[in-house]
């Protein structure tokens, strides 16, 4: 399928860094400078170029994102800040703008110095490659050990005239949310105030990519940046209008989408699983117990085994530092109660026909007060061990 957003162009090409010509850079361009928003790992360990992008994008301008993947330019010192600083002075040489408006980003290998001299020489190619209809080979470039490229469009009728939205992004593996947990670039022909784009772009990444979690690892690498460059040519507007009603509205649901495109595709998953905790005392004191229940290796692996053991959740439960009566908790498996005031149903040969289906909902109601999250999360297969127990190997 070919994607373009109005006044965007994309590349995608092999510059050497990963074996048998696979594509592993790419880039995004704005014809004009856009507004730009972006989110960053929360992990202490940051690689070059997060510290790099993080300091540009307070300016809340970009035009260019230049994307490596097979090495993350991350615990390199000061040769791979060097590196990712001059890719980023390379790249605006090779375009023609300021080099403050270009946005750099890796993802690969940990601890790998970058082969700068591939890359400088690829540059001018990728440059020449750029495309309205290159999406995709970007969205290819950028991937690790995803087995899918990852994009998901929208459009949206915004003061009387079309918006695009596209989105892209890379993750499979080291997926637990502190602030953006993966890489994803959103790129719209939408003209938006920057501190309106900044609240409603923060409002959907907490609600979709710091809302999902594969292995509970949280990336050197991981960032999300938004560009928007005002092509469609709407006017500005307010909070309180029926148009930041739909931006917010189609932002979120791509983010969602996005999302769960990296559930499914998550390393050697076989099953998405949305965990809902209801009744909590508080929404924070629900996500804490979801989460402890998403990210239970215990819990992940009896998913894979299809086995309803309703007690590793209700162990995972009591371990958080959260509010509980334990007599009143109950589970379901869809629709299905498995546990009614902490007591067992003896529902479970119908639970084993839920946990045998791709996609499933597990739910936990805790009848203490009103707090509620939502929490995406997979099973834990063998695939898993074996694709990460020789991943740099």
């Amino acid at each position: 399928m070919k994607i373009s957003v109005p006044g965007f162009l994309a590349s995608g090409i092999s510059s050497g860094i990963k074996e048998k010509n696979k594509k592993d850079l790419g880039m995004l361009f704005s014809e004009q400078p856009a507004t730009a928003v972006g989110v960053f790992t929360a992990n202490k360990i940051k690689a070059a170029p997060v510290l790099v992008s993080k300091e540009k994008i307070k300016h809340k301008n970009s035009q260019a994102i230049i994307v490596n993947s097979g090495n993350a330019n991350a615990c390199t010192g000061n040769m791979g800040l060097k590196d990712a600083r001059d890719l980023s002075k390379l790249t605006a040489q090779e375009l023609g703008i300021s080099e403050k408006l270009v946005m750099v980003s890796s993802t690969g290998i940990i601890g790998v110095a970058l082969p700068m001299d591939k890359i400088k020489t690829s540059i001018p190619h990728l440059v020449n490659s750029l495309s309205p209809m290159g999406l995709n080979d970007f969205a290819e470039a950028i991937m690790t050990t995803d087995t899918i490229p990852k994009i998901v469009m929208k459009k949206s009728m915004i003061d009387s005239k079309e918006v695009t939205f596209c989105g892209i992004a890379k993750g499979s593996g080291m997926i637990m949310p502190r602030m953006a947990t993966l890489l994803s670039f959103i790129i719209t022909d939408l003209s938006v105030n920057p501190d309106l784009l900044d609240d409603v772009f923060i409002e959907a990444v907490n609600n979709s990519f710091n809302r999902i979690t594969i292995d509970g690892e949280t990336s050197t690498n991981d960032m999300v940046i938004m560009m928007a460059n005002g092509r469609a040519a709407n006017s500005f507007f307010p909070k309180e209008s029926s148009d930041y009603q739909t931006f917010k509205s189609s932002l979120n649901a791509l983010f969602l989408d996005l999302s769960k495109l990296i559930l499914k595709d998550a390393e050697g998953a076989t099953k998405t699983i949305c965990i809902l905790v209801e009744e909590a005392k508080s929404n924070e004191e629900a996500k804490k117990i979801a989460y402890q229940i998403a990210n239970s290796n215990l819990v992940k692996t009896a998913f894979f085994g299809e086995d309803p053991n309703w007690g590793r959740i209700l162990s995972a439960i009591g371990t958080v530092d959260a509010e509980i009566i334990p007599e009143r908790i109950d589970i379901f498996f869809d629709d299905v109660i498995v546990v009614e005031n902490s007591i067992c149903t003896g529902m479970e040969s119908r639970a084993k026909q839920i946990l045998m289906k791709k996609e499933f909902r597990v739910t936990i109601n805790l009848h203490i007060g009103q707090g509620t999250a939502e929490v995406g999360t997979t099973d834990l297969t063998t695939e898993y061990i074996k694709i990460n127990a020789s991943y740099s190997s």
